[in-house]
């Protein structure tokens, strides 16, 4: 019997969740006449929170999906945790967890006979089933609505249920679209410590969001498509080495021009004429420079009360990929 370590909420995680990792090659993909996928590398890491962005029609979904077996590559070589989808389907399903955007669920069930039924056709005993629904519900705060049927949940509480229906059979790879589409505010927090916690304890974790600034705050790494194809992967180490633009808040900005000048920074300016308050913005060329920046303001004496990026560290790639786009 496999040893198991404590992982969040209580829930029990075995120590083959540390293995695994995806990397796909090559993926292409159409459906008659239209190219979803083109040219797709994707590697995602155990251990690390992966993101997978793109704008709308870029061939995200069609990826998720044939990450996970549900849809087979016209081309292209994909490894699930050692193993490949397109010939071992099964295999790859008993250590995968997938959430997709929408996912019906049975509206006559509750929460607990959703997740006990899953993991019955997982092959778990029913007291064993029992007890998994029980820490999922308790892990994604749906302890309360445990024997409400499912057609009353709402948005939020339903995405939370189908997060616990991906993780009933403690999977080495999960594989997240849109999670937090419906989510209140406190949700987005918890989802974030969550995905991040299991991350750590070893799993491979891959989602597909628009909310940038929330992925910062939780990813690795990152990959972005467009149109088909693979366009930049990055960790976020290298993201925070990268150009971006900061605003710099100040009471002077006369004051605030003449150290920008002296220095060479080029910066353009906003503020009112009956005042010395105002912002400068600029693009500075990683973490360091803009400490080194700040350093020198200060200790000219300029009044900042404020030295931020402009956009998120995503958002920067994502944003400078769309401008150099044709």
């Amino acid at each position: 019997m496999e040893s198991e370590v404590p992982s969040p909420g209580g829930v029990l995680e075995s120590k083959h969740t540390r293995g695994g990792g995806i990397v796909a090659t090559g993926l292409a993909r159409s459906f008659g006449p239209v190219k979803a996928v083109e040219n797709i590398d994707f590697r995602a890491a155990p251990g690390e929170v992966t993101a997978l962005i793109g704008p709308n029609g870029s061939g995200k979904t069609t990826l998720l999906l044939m990450l996970a077996s549900l849809l087979r590559p016209d081309r292209g070589s994909i490894s699930v945790a050692g193993v490949d989808p397109a010939t071992n389907p099964r295999a790859v399903r008993a250590v995968l967890g997938w959430m997709p955007d929408t996912l019906g669920v049975w509206e006559s069930l509750t929460g607990r006979e959703i997740l006990t039924t899953v993991a019955a056709l997982y092959g778990m005993d029913k007291k064993r089933g029992a007890v998994r629904a029980a820490e999922l519900l308790e892990l994604v705060s749906l302890g309360d609505l445990a024997d409400t049927p499912a057609r009353v949940f709402s948005r939020g509480q339903a995405q939370r249920l189908s997060l616990a229906r991906a993780l009933i059979n403690d999977p080495a790879v999960l594989l997240l679209d849109e999670p937090a589409s419906g989510l209140d505010p406190g949700a987005r927090v918890q989802l974030r410590l969550l995905l991040r916690q299991l991350a750590d304890g070893g799993k491979t974790v891959v989602i597909s969001s628009h909310v940038l600034a929330e992925l910062d705050e939780m990813a690795d790494a990152a990959v972005f498509i467009s149109k088909g194809h693979t366009v930049r992967s990055q960790t976020l180490a290298e993201a925070g080495a990268q150009t971006r633009g900061y605003t710099i808040a100040t009471l002077d900005v006369p004051a605030l021009r003449r150290v920008l000048d002296e220095n060479q920074v080029q910066a353009t300016y906003q503020h009112d004429l009956d005042s010395p308050r105002g912002n400068a913005k600029t693009r500075l060329a990683g973490e360091a420079e803009a400490a080194a920046l700040l350093n020198t303001l200060v200790a000219a004496g300029v009044p900042v009360t404020a030295f931020a990026p402009s956009s998120g560290l995503l958002e920067e790639t994502y944003l400078s990929l769309e401008e150099g786009s044709p």
